[in-house]
């Protein structure tokens, strides 16, 4: 099917076939982020939430100046916990260091889980070391997915003196802890992560041992060259 125009996506997005309005949002990828965000506005407050989840999506993926404080609005003030969780995974997107404190917030303050679990997604795509303390106390929480986030955004943020903390999950029954374990102990390098990557190597679960041995190659190479893997963007595997 070939892309649909502006004025036609336009079109679409004021039918009253919802469909049509979900096939309009998926067309503005093929358009620069100023020419998609006044088509993206149009469906903010859409009355079929996967609607508005979509849109709330495309402010992160289609950035522009607006897109930071619409995501803060939402991420703050929105009822249904549903977009406060996109709004939080969008901020992640845009990497703007603003975000850090309203996403802490966000972590702290929101009662719904899955608001608290996208907050800890976004603060490891920050890669603001700040967020380590936050992202230790999201490890306690009762939530597993929330473990896995903080977990893996630790290794986002390469909170090297946290390693202890995220090693006592090497035991998790949970083969996604475990996964996530592994692909943050890759950003993390040490002898006690590389050994703790050599016995996660050996896991019953494929996806966790194949994890493990990626990162056990990512993390030997930073060892070997240390002067280099801690600079930005030199790593080949990254």
């Amino acid at each position: 099917m070939a892309p649909l125009s502006l004025d036609q996506i336009e079109q679409h997005l004021e039918s009253e076939n919802s469909r049509d309005r979900m096939v309009a949002l998926a067309h503005l990828r093929h358009f620069s982020p100023g020419e998609a965000l006044p088509l993206i506005k149009k469906v903010l407050d859409d009355e079929v939430l996967q609607i508005r989840s979509m849109a709330v999506f495309a402010l992160g993926i289609k950035a522009t100046a607006e897109s930071y404080p619409i995501l803060i609005r939402l991420l703050e003030t929105d009822p249904d916990y549903g977009i406060r969780a996109d709004a939080a995974g969008a901020l992640g997107y845009l990497e703007d260091p603003r975000a850090f404190e309203p996403l802490v917030r966000a972590f702290y303050e929101d009662t719904q889980w899955l608001v608290r679990f996208s907050a800890a997604v976004s603060l490891g795509n920050l890669k603001d070391p700040r967020a380590q303390t936050v992202l230790l106390e999201a490890l306690k929480s009762s939530e597993v997915v929330i473990q896995q986030a903080a977990i893996a955004a630790l290794g986002e943020i390469k909170a090297l003196d946290a390693t202890d903390a995220i090693l006592n999950f090497a035991g998790s029954e949970d083969w996604l802890v475990r996964q996530r374990l592994a692909e943050a102990l890759g950003h993390l390098p040490s002898p006690k992560a590389q050994s703790a990557l050599t016995f996660l190597a050996k896991d019953a679960h494929p996806q966790v041992a194949q994890a493990a041995e990626f990162a056990l190659e990512r993390l030997s190479q930073r060892l070997e060259t240390p002067e280099s893997g801690s600079r930005e963007g030199q790593n080949p595997l990254e």
